[in-house]
């Protein structure tokens, strides 16, 4: 496939001329004669490197290049004017052009620049199937982040990484409490042992205290020989315990004196095991509420709790979306050439995700499946429309002049604490959300 060169230019002849010389150097052009035509055909085609003209009838193509590169920040943009000077090209650096040339320029060198954006582009989508290839090798795909809260986050989890400390991470469902759990125990000093993950929700509570804790021969019906548990399997390593709020309120104890002495008993066995293991707990459920209901034990939650880390729903990282689409293109061995459209990536940061992350990857197999061709555009994704309906009912219309989301998020968790008379836990019931999360909100909001 010849690489797609989309040029901007008002002045016909020069783009006619243009046109044919970069095609007879193979590639494959797309002229467009004002700004918003050729924007309309990058976000429709995602050409491999943009060239456009300064002075054009409508935008400008500073204007031109910064729309590009909201849109795209891998896209090479090459900047063309009769009018060089020295502050033009150099607002054009700063915007992130990749070179620019003044006009009359000599054909063979606008055919080298587009040889070295290319280039440039390659190494860049290179780098980054490098780097997912890691992730997916450690099971650390998703954790790359434009967000700042999230970012924020990572961090805070990369230095608790060091320590022995026990880590709770919340978080709706989804969001990719056990990617973040293995990228911790990748950067602890445990890294060389086993992670060892276990839903505490698949596993049936008559056999969980054996799966945890492991049984000696003939502790029960079936018990025909000596087995380990997980504690035990997980020793130097790591034991992730996932839905830690399904457990039963005596394994809640049994759990609580493992980690606080560092020893668990089998079942059926008369003493008790030394084990060695760093544990981090997550869980969808809010935990301070469950306390509240009796169904938690508190002594617990703050053990488990020495390091709190709350992952924010897809839907407050949109920014992150292109490269978890990336993630999931390369995970799922897409054919070389395969991405998403400038207006596919905009579709799906518009959609609610009420499925998070884990939405996100079926999305993207869907789209791989069912496309059309190499460019998976907003028609082959088959969003649910009865997500976006089911999310639009009781919102009020949006005025013409646009509104902050940010300020209304916030009015409404005022308005709620208010009712609440300023308990947490009754402002998280009103808004039907768990308390972890409202307690994030107020944390990035300053409330």
């Amino acid at each position: 496939m010849k690489p797609r060169i989309l040029l901007i230019d008002d002045d016909e002849s020069l783009r006619r001329v243009t046109e044919y010389n970069l095609s007879s150097a193979g590639f494959s052009v797309l002229g467009a004669a004002s700004g918003r035509e050729g924007l309309a055909l990058f976000r429709k085609h995602d050409p491999d490197v943009v060239i456009t003209d300064v002075q054009l009838g409508d935008l400008n193509g500073l204007q031109i290049l910064e729309a590009v590169k909201k849109d795209s920040p891998v896209t090479p943009v090459l900047v063309i004017t009769a009018f060089g000077s020295i502050e033009l090209a150099v607002q054009a650096m700063q915007k992130g052009a990749f070179t620019f040339l003044a006009k009359p320029f000599d054909r063979e060198a606008l055919r080298l620049s587009c040889r070295k954006a290319l280039e440039m582009r390659q190494l860049h989508e290179q780098k980054q199937q490098l780097s997912g290839e890691v992730n997916r090798l450690t099971g650390t795909e998703g954790m790359e982040t434009a967000n700042s809260a999230m970012a924020e986050l990572l961090d805070t989890a990369r230095r608790a990484a060091n320590s022995e400390a026990t880590i709770l991470i919340a978080g709706e469902s989804g969001t990719g409490k056990e990617v973040l759990a293995r990228l911790i125990h990748q950067h602890s000093p445990r890294a060389q042992g086993s992670m060892v993950a276990v839903n505490c929700a698949a596993i049936p509570e008559n056999l969980l205290e054996s799966e945890l804790f492991g049984h000696v021969k003939g502790a029960f019906t079936g018990a025909v020989s000596n087995r380990k548990g997980r504690f035990q399997t997980a020793a130097g390593g790591t034991l992730f315990l996932d839905e830690i709020g399904e457990l039963r309120l005596d394994l809640q104890a049994k759990l609580l004196r493992a980690i606080q002495e560092r020893v668990v008993t089998p079942v059926g066995a008369d003493q008790p095991e030394p084990v060695d293991v760093r544990l981090i707990a997550a869980s969808n459920r809010d935990l301070y509420a469950a306390i509240s209901q009796g169904t938690f034990r508190e002594d617990l939650y703050y053990r488990l709790g020495v390091i709190l880390l709350t992952l924010p729903p897809l839907r407050e990282r949109r920014e992150d979306i292109p490269g978890l689409v990336a993630h999931f293109l390369l995970k799922l061995n897409a054919p070389a050439g395969v991405k998403f459209s400038v207006e596919a990536l905009t579709r799906l940061k518009g959609h609610p995700w009420p499925g998070n992350i884990r939405e996100l990857q079926n999305i993207v197999e869907r789209a791989l499946i069912l496309r059309k061709g190499l460019l998976i555009e907003a028609d082959d994704l088959q969003l649910d429309p009865a997500v976006h309906s089911a999310t639009a009912n009781g919102i009020p219309e949006i005025p013409d002049e646009g509104l902050s989301l940010e300020a209304v998020e916030q009015e409404l968790i005022k308005k709620a604490l208010a009712k609440a008379k300023g308990n947490r836990s009754e402002a998280a019931r009103l808004l039907k959300i768990p308390r972890h999360v409202l307690i994030y909100r107020l944390e990035k909001f300053k409330i």
